[in-house]
């Protein structure tokens, strides 16, 4: 599958950027703080899948003001947006099989960034919040700007958080700090998401940028493979029992010298 044309992610406030083994994935809908829309989660989807194979990392960052001001708001309402977009109010008119399936669509534009070709990013400055927060959760890695206020906010809306979220937010802070967080929809500010575990630095705004770039080239330094099968056994480590987890660093070491050995043998 190949990745959407820049007109069609243009339509779903998308930028795509690919320099080398590096995509950036650009919010840009920076009038409305890069609110996200369903068009703009199939987007997402459609650009995961079509991602190139020699892609190593993905940054994900918002244009304008903030990352991610969560949901449109907009699209509670299905008489102001018309009939370009689809309304999650309208939702509510689905079978229950439909309206999970529907979910499930939506929920694979975030799903791809814990894909272990690559490693993801979020690059998060200004607001991050319920649907941005999620986003910024799927990536392996936050690097937050100091004016960045994070928000699992669909409490407040009588909502649950349903696009991948809530296992890494457990997984950073532990179900007690994430259950917190997600029920009182409070904000968290840029210094306590680093001390809580959300996030690996908060740096000035200015230094946002540089900071992403400094880890990217870091990222992409060792052989792509290492870093894959790195990923493959960190995730879902903590529930696997350590006999099972002592397997699968062996059998990816055979690959490894194997593929070491493939390289040094073909020079």
């Amino acid at each position: 599958m190949t990745t959407p044309s820049p007109e069609t992610l243009a339509a779903a406030g998308l930028q795509l950027d690919l320099t080398g083994p590096v995509a950036t994935i650009t919010l840009d809908r920076p009038d409305v703080r890069n609110a996200q829309t369903p068009t703009m989660w199939r987007a997402l989807a459609d650009l995961g899948a079509g991602l190139p194979g020699d892609v190593r990392v993905v940054v994900v960052r918002g244009n304008g003001p903030a990352f991610s001001a969560g949901l449109d708001r907009r699209l509670l309402d299905p008489s102001s947006i018309g009939g370009e977009e689809e309304s999650v109010a309208g939702l509510v008119t689905l079978s229950d099989a439909e309206l999970s399936a529907t979910i499930d669509a939506y929920q694979r534009g975030f799903t791809f960034l814990r894909d272990p070709r690559f490693v993801s990013v979020a690059a998060v400055h200004g607001y991050a919040i319920g649907a941005g927060f999620q986003l910024a959760l799927a990536c392996d890695l936050r690097v937050l700007s100091s004016d960045a206020q994070l928000s699992m906010k669909e409490a407040a809306l009588g909502l649950v958080p349903d696009l991948t979220g809530t296992k890494p937010l457990v997984e950073s802070v532990g179900y007690a700090r994430a259950l917190e967080i997600c029920a009182t929809a409070r904000m968290v500010g840029a210094d306590e998401a680093v001390r809580i575990g959300l996030a690996l630095a908060a740096v000035p705004t200015e230094q946002l940028d540089s900071t992403v770039a400094d880890l990217v080239q870091a990222l992409v330094a060792p052989l792509p493979g290492a870093v894959t099968e790195i990923k493959t056994l960190l995730q879902g480590a903590d529930e696997r029992d350590l006999e099972t987890q002592r397997r699968l660093e062996r059998e990816a070491q055979v690959r490894r010298f194997r593929e070491m050995a493939a390289l040094a043998g073909g020079r």
